[in-house]
């Protein structure tokens, strides 16, 4: 790997055909307005690993906007970018991780938070 930035690169391919991804977390029920939890919304974590190194990325969304959490082995300190919609914060979570796989990140977990 030449390049260890590769899976935080600021330059995130837009021509990619995970855009359409972004929108299967969405539920577009009306339903889900009932319930009056704080925790509403998306909530997806993947965790990727290249070369015996360990990443997360997670992605928190809900009516109020959203923000994308980068943890990457190789800096002190995670990264955390928010967006002013549900939507958006998607679409951004679905090109950083197609990105990653690009740069050679293999997805070992991606659904609902981890517990426990």
């Amino acid at each position: 790997m030449s390049d260890y930035n590769d899976f935080f690169d600021d330059a995130i391919d837009v021509d990619d055909d995970s855009e359409t991804d972004a929108t299967q977390y969405f539920d577009d029920d009306d339903d889900a307005e009932t319930d009056d939890d704080d925790d509403a919304g998306v909530v997806r974590t993947a965790v990727l690993t290249k070369n015996g190194m360990f990443a997360l990325l997670s992605l928190r969304a809900g009516e109020a906007g959203g923000q994308i959490m980068r943890v990457d082995p190789r800096e002190a300190m995670p990264a955390v970018q928010r967006y002013e919609t549900e939507r958006e914060a998607a679409k951004w979570f679905a090109r950083s991780l197609a990105t990653s796989r690009r740069n050679g990140w293999e997805v070992i977990y991606d659904g609902a938070l981890l517990a426990g």
